[in-house]
């Protein structure tokens, strides 16, 4: 019989300390990607040719997506916040510092790219380039830098300052015991200067804007303004991009038992989340990977509890999800991170790959793969390096030259990278993994495994091609 769901509150502290950790970390890649373009000498030599040459065209179609990619995982952040903040008043001051912070990194990159690449015509037409490996549309220079003179933006922006300026005395002191909260009051004290909008620029605004609804959704509390206001201020940047906002994604909680019972140690969770905005920034249909642990007992089993990759993480292990005991290793915007399998779950469609290793060999790729743990996402997507991991770069990582398993990495965008869906091609080869199962939602109500899982694999795949 399966057992009924369980669910959380939308936000647990735990939820909002990863939210707080993706501000902070897309922050610190954004000045790195500043850094990157500032110093791009040929900025004038392509000017004056009029064209970019290959290298330099990797250089900067990588700052391209890289940018695209972080800057898509701080509004899914943002609007996230603000559906929470509607249940959940008690937190609404949090939420708000974590949703400024991150609006305002948005709009100081965006405004960045403008000071940086406007006077620079053949630069401009490149970044409006559609980017088909990485699923980027036509002309998102030009959509991203119109959503800054909008004079709804200008609204909701100055709602939001008004309200940190009246709350900056409470942040400020829970700064002194909370970390976190020091480092996005970091962030603001950064942009803050740079992004204020004056009086006039927000009566010039309130004169422009004539719709009844907008007043209308405006007359609430201070707090529960600001926070609309942020979630339209990034519904404004992501314009042009198909979402559902309202979609919670979810498998079946008959799929899910299903899947409880059939996972082993070391399978590569492959899966999709529809309409999510991250999903239009990876290559390919299935855009997201994820490695199965197991849980407490079977990892005690394989002896991993005292290896010295598990132990000082063997607690999260344990207690990371009092009510599933199920484990992955994932890395997320928020990082690489110990998960439940409630994470994974969390999604509407799902392939299981299989290894086709010793156990012997699974053991010792779980444990390299628990290396690292902790480590931030890497939204440049550069596989040569090992301080920030990408999803699928945990399965990489974990299991390359283990038991003879080796992977072909492709370049896409000026790096070397590994898709989910080169994984499940590797799958469907039997190269070193064998599909074990799938559900597809768009194909089948039930878990399909065998032949019939391959034929659903391969028919997902070309129907993204």
């Amino acid at each position: 019989m399966a057992r009924p769901r369980q669910t959380h509150p939308i936000h647990s502290p735990a939820m909002l300390a990863s939210d707080a950790a993706t501000v902070i970390s897309v922050a610190t890649h954004f000045r790195k990607l500043k850094f990157i373009a500032t110093s791009f000498s040929e900025l004038s030599i392509v000017g004056q040719r009029g064209y970019f040459q290959p290298h330099e065209e990797e250089t900067i179609r990588h700052l391209q997506v890289s940018y695209w990619q972080a800057r898509c995982a701080l509004i899914e952040v943002v609007t996230s916040l603000h559906r929470e903040s509607l249940a959940n008043s008690a937190q609404r001051e949090s939420l708000f510092l974590i949703a400024f912070a991150g609006a305002i990194v948005l709009i100081d990159a965006a405004r960045f790219l403008r000071i940086q690449f406007q006077a620079h015509p053949v630069i401009r037409e490149k970044l409006n380039e559609p980017e088909p490996n990485f699923g980027l549309p036509l002309g998102m220079y030009d959509t991203i830098q119109e959503s800054l003179t909008r004079p709804l933006h200008i609204w909701h922006l100055y709602h939001a300052i008004s309200y940190w300026q009246q709350q900056e005395p409470l942040f400020r002191q829970q700064a002194t015991q909370d970390p976190q909260t020091r480092d996005l009051l970091t962030i603001v004290d950064e942009r803050i200067q740079t992004l204020t909008v004056s009086l006039q620029e927000y009566a010039s605004a309130r004169m422009r804007l004539h719709s009844r609804q907008v007043w209308t959704s405006l007359r609430r509390d201070l707090v529960s303004q600001a926070l609309y206001g942020l979630q339209k201020l990034a519904g404004d940047l992501a314009a042009q991009i198909s979402v559902r906002p309202g979609h919670r994604p979810g498998l079946p909680p008959a799929i899910v038992e299903e899947l409880r019972q059939l996972l082993l140690p070391g399978d590569v969770i492959i899966s999709r989340r529809d309409y999510a905005l991250t999903n239009y920034f990876l290559p390919g249909h299935w855009p997201h990977a994820a490695l199965y642990l197991g849980d407490a007992v079977e990892l005690e089993r394989r002896g991993l509890a005292t290896h010295t990759n598990f132990q000082s993480r063997w607690m999260n292990v344990v207690h990371c999800d009092s009510e599933e005991p199920k484990r992955v290793l994932e890395a997320m915007k928020d990082g690489v991170r110990i998960r439940s399998l409630r994470s994974p779950a969390s999604t509407d469609s799902i392939v299981i790959l299989r290894p086709q290793l010793s156990d012997k060999d699974v053991t010792e790729a779980l444990a390299r793969g628990m290396f690292h743990e902790g480590k931030q996402y890497d939204f440049g997507f550069d596989f040569t390096r090992s301080d920030r991991l990408v999803c699928t770069e945990v399965v990489y990582r974990a299991y390359e030259g283990v038991g003879g398993m080796a992977f072909r990495l492709t370049q896409r965008a000026g790096r070397m990278t590994l898709s989910a869906d080169d994984l499940l091609a590797m799958g469907l080869s039997h190269q070193h993994f064998t599909i074990a199962a799938v559900y597809d939602r768009e194909t089948d109500q039930k878990l399909v495994t065998e032949t019939r899982a391959e034929q659903i694999v391969r028919t997902t795949i070309e129907r993204s091609a």
